[in-house]
């Protein structure tokens, strides 16, 4: 099968386009004609290897995977002997962990619990939302949200961010959306309540006050939002922020037991794929999708990644 090949951390030229043994299926797994598969911020700070101390999860000197790629979508074509979901010609989406070679490949074996089925009339393209979703969700189950209560987003326009806004939707919550100005009719036609333009000015300067505030970029921080949180709610972050301090915060508020920052981290699947699947079905879920590259140029996609400046999802496809 063709593949982009890692061999060791750095800039995006370092990925090539080549060939590896289709991926044999286990017992409990799926293997996946994969159609569509993503790149993401996910990807690119593996394949820098950065910050320093996640090669601690993904290889201290070079990557222990050869192929990246976190979602995918395609088509069934095999199942181990275990898998009783799904069949051969099953359209499905899903994720590929850490642990084995990932999506960018025309092939991916995966175990079946992390597999679901792709409801009919959604384009492959628009199957591979999950790596947003994924960290959007576990967002939004750490800091408890509840129907009815009221969050602001910051950097809503990312894989992330778009997909939290949904979600949370979904979750019967009132979502306030801060973007840029050409994203506002977006995050208005994905259900945001409200759209706030920061660069037209400080997006803190209210008096609106929030149960919860998320930053889904990293680049806001707790002190310039948390006159915005309400009392008892949470500040919740999906990335490290401004020089590291969320992980600071979160653990200064876990000593002092008063859990007002939180960083997601990586949790089971749990309801993803069912929120996914009834929000594409009754037109409340879709992903933004910026840009399309085919395999061939998967490098150019990553670079693309690393300007900051994607909306919603970049989309790799697979040969034929």
């Amino acid at each position: 099968m063709k593949a982009a090949i890692v061999t060791d951390y750095g800039p995006p030229e370092g990925v090539r386009i080549g060939e590896l043994p289709d991926p044999v299926p286990t017992a409990d797994q799926v293997r996946v004609q994969v159609r569509a598969a993503s790149v993401n911020r996910t990807d690119c700070g593996e394949l820098r290897g950065h910050p320093f101390f996640i090669r601690v999860f993904y290889g201290l000197r070079r990557p222990r995977r050869s192929v990246f790629g976190f979602d995918f979508a395609g088509i069934v074509d095999a199942v181990g002997a275990d898998v009783t979901a799904f069949r051969a010609g099953d359209r499905v989406f899903g994720i590929c962990t850490s642990r084995s070679n990932g999506s960018h490949a025309e092939f991916a074996a995966v175990p079946q619990r992390l597999v679901a089925h792709l409801p009919e009339g959604v384009p492959f393209a628009e199957g591979v939302a999950c790596e947003g979703a994924y960290y959007a969700l576990t967002t939004l189950r750490r800091i408890g949200l509840q129907p009815g209560q009221s969050i602001l987003v910051y950097g809503a326009s990312g894989a992330i961010g778009s997909a939290m806004v949904q979600l949370a939707r979904l979750l019967g919550a009132r979502v306030t959306a801060v973007v840029a100005t050409p994203q506002l009719a977006l995050l208005a036609s994905l259900g945001a309540d409200r759209v706030v333009d920061y660069t037209a000015g400080d997006f803190t300067a209210t008096d609106e006050r929030y149960d919860h505030v998320i930053d889904a970029v990293g680049k806001a921080s707790y002190f310039r939002c948390r006159h915005l949180i309400k009392p008892g709610g949470i500040f919740a972050a999906t990335d490290l922020g401004p020089w590291g301090q969320n992980v600071a915060l979160m653990l200064l508020s876990s000593i002092t037991r008063r859990h007002r920052v939180v960083v997601a981290m990586p949790e089971p699947v749990g309801d993803l794929f069912e929120l996914m699947q009834r929000g594409w079905l009754d037109g409340r879920f879709r992903a933004v999708v910026d840009r399309r590259y085919p395999l061939a140029d998967i490098v150019e996609a990553y670079s693309y990644v690393e300007t900051g400046r994607k909306v919603g999802v970049v989309v790799v496809e697979m040969p034929g």
